[in-house]
């Protein structure tokens, strides 16, 4: 079980460094507004606060890439708990306050990956 919680963590934190990615530098890239579904001129409105997302996003990888460093059944586990928490409630809020995909993109990766974490 340890190597599916390690997989699925790290799965979560690629996926949000993806999402750093898109956020602070191609938000206004056709990429960018393509994968977030944006028009020119809201996604040149909105840069600074996509930017802003982006790095939140860069706490996260940063987090769960420490406690995948530190190991899932060790000194890692409580770091791995923490920010896969967080990336869950941000995924359920995404999905109440912006669109329901975000549940299915964010928060149901994170939850499996904790549900696993939690099995060792």
């Amino acid at each position: 079980m340890l190597m599916v919680a390690t997989v699925l963590a790290a799965l979560v934190a690629l996926l949000h460094l993806y999402f750093l990615v898109l956020e602070m530098f191609f938000w206004t890239k056709p990429l960018g507004r393509k994968a977030f579904g944006l028009d020119k001129d809201f996604a040149e409105k909105s840069k600074a606060l996509a930017a802003n997302q982006g790095l939140y996003n860069g706490f996260l990888v940063a987090g769960l890439a420490y406690g995948l460093m530190l190991g899932g059944s060790g000194a890692g586990k409580p770091w791995l708990v923490f920010f896969l928490g967080c990336v869950i409630v941000a995924g359920v809020f995404g999905a109440v306050t912006v669109s329901r995909k975000i549940l299915f993109v964010q928060a149901v990766p994170a939850l499996l990956a904790l549900a696993a974490l939690m099995l060792i």
